[in-house]
């Protein structure tokens, strides 16, 4: 098995779930007492969050370039950058490497192809539902319809990443304001929804909704392990 470097802690809990998967995932593959190899750089998100503040994306870039060479210099044969929303970057921290980054775009269009779906709902920060580092490949690359909700609802999801995820808060009436924002997409002819930030699926389930949810966790942990187990 090949090794995953993982860039973690944006935010924590979020890995905590890319370690477990990961982890469980090779277990069904492999069988016995096999464990992922992972070799994983966790950053402090309170100091990119102050450089996002600024948009000051070179920064950003920057810092997680470092990161993602401190796994690679350890050993890792590709990386995961585990959020999202820094996928702004993404293009920064591949041109800094020799091993290959996973785009989360590619691993959400693989699940798309699995459900046969090509028209999506996308949910995340503001970042990434109203810049193009996620759409633009989605569309482009994998011929994907790529819709996201008006303006202020895009406004209330981004609050509720930044002043409430990143902060270990899942709240009810927030899984509430999301299963109608998803139901509106879905009215909307979404056949399918993009937990495009890393914590929407610790707070929304499939069970929650009537529609398929792409969480982008798991999205990327699968194509992580199709790439590591050959």
């Amino acid at each position: 098995m090949k090794k995953i470097g993982l860039l973690g802690g944006m935010t924590w809990g979020s890995t905590i779930e890319y370690y477990r998967l990961l982890n469980e995932g090779t277990r069904k593959r492999l069988g016995g007492r096999h464990s992922c190899k992972i070799l994983m750089d966790s950053v402090d998100f309170s100091e990119l969050h102050e450089l996002i503040s600024k948009d000051d994306w070179t920064s950003v870039g920057t810092k997680l370039a470092q990161a993602a060479l401190n796994t690679e210099a350890g050993g890792a044969d590709m990386l995961l950058i585990g959020a999202n929303t820094m996928h702004r970057v993404a293009d920064t921290v591949q041109g800094a490497l020799e091993i290959p980054v996973l785009h989360i775009s590619d691993a959400i269009a693989n699940k798309a192809k699995e459900l046969n779906v090509s028209k999506l709902g996308l949910l995340g920060t503001a970042f990434t539902m109203e810049q193009d580092f996620i759409s633009k490949p989605l569309s482009e690359k994998h011929d994907l319809e790529i819709i996201t909700p008006a303006s202020d609802v895009r406004a209330i999801i981004h609050d509720s990443i930044f002043n409430e995820f990143a902060v270990g808060k899942f709240l009810d009436s927030t899984r509430e304001k999301y299963i109608n924002i998803i139901k509106d997409l879905e009215a909307n002819g979404a056949e399918a929804i993009i937990l495009g930030c890393t914590e929407i699926g610790l707070l929304i389930k499939a069970s929650d909704c009537n529609i398929p949810l792409i969480d982008t966790v798991q999205a990327h942990v699968d194509a992580a392990l199709d790439a590591a187990i050959v």
